[in-house]
């Protein structure tokens, strides 16, 4: 069985803060619309560096601020406990959540 990847940027927005973005490779570049939402899965902040799920979760486990879109990644969140099921949306089928450390 294949490893699953995602793919996970980190900015230092702030002193003390991380914002972290994961999605799903496959959703790289696409949009999602769905009613009035539109779900863009823009290169410019989603591409960033190729890894496991394993390491993806340590990135978001020191996030304050974090941007996940796809199947893998959100469930990732949840099976990490930083995301509940509650707080994930869908867009055209594709599943997204966020989450704000204050």
């Amino acid at each position: 069985m294949k490893e699953e990847k995602l793919l996970v940027k980190v900015w230092a927005i702030r002193e003390g803060e991380v914002m972290v973005a994961v999605c799903d490779p496959a959703l790289l570049g696409k949009k999602f619309s769905e009613g009035g939402l539109l779900l863009d899965v823009n290169e410019a902040f989603y591409k960033g560096e190729l890894v496991s799920v394993e390491a993806a979760v340590d990135y978001l486990r020191k996030a304050t601020v974090a941007n996940l879109v796809g199947e893998v990644a959100v469930r990732c969140g949840k099976e990490a406990g930083l995301i509940h099921e509650d707080g994930v949306m869908s867009v055209s089928g594709i599943p997204h959540a966020q989450f704000v450390l204050i």
